[in-house]
């Protein structure tokens, strides 16, 4: 659902120019070099575009930060992990998007065959002790 409040400080903040002291956290260019690149037709783009593309660049981070944070915390950790985030992302239907991106944390690591003669045997991706 589009949140009109948001947009109309961004839009707001853009139209009133540029400002010195206007600091923008990812760089402008670098945003725009993308938008080109991601299709052969785009050739031109507006000076606010990269604006508005890079303030919606800091939500979504913000939102997956939040998201994966809440499952840090329910694990009484204070430092994300990457299973947070993907965990995250699996476990929200916003970020569907991005499910062929990351793997489930127990598919990250391939199968591995214990070697002949050996005491351990490969269950999932995690390995386990065979016998007394």
């Amino acid at each position: 659902m589009r949140q009109a409040g948001i947009y109309s400080r961004i839009s707001s903040s853009s139209s009133s120019g540029r400002r010195g002291s206007q600091q923008h956290s990812l760089p402008l260019a670098r945003i725009k070099k993308i938008m080109k690149k991601s299709d052969d037709g785009v050739e031109m783009i507006s000076g606010e575009a990269p604006i508005v593309f890079s303030r919606a660049i800091e939500l979504f981070v913000e939102e997956l930060t939040r998201k994966s944070w809440m499952l840090a915390a329910e694990d009484k950790r204070r430092t994300l992990q990457r299973d947070d985030v993907v965990s995250a992302i699996h476990g929200t239907d916003v970020f569907d998007f991005l499910v062929d991106l990351v793997c489930v944390p127990d598919q990250q690591n391939e199968r591995k065959e214990s070697p002949v003669g050996s005491e351990t045997e490969t269950v999932g991706s995690k390995r386990t002790k065979v016998g007394p």
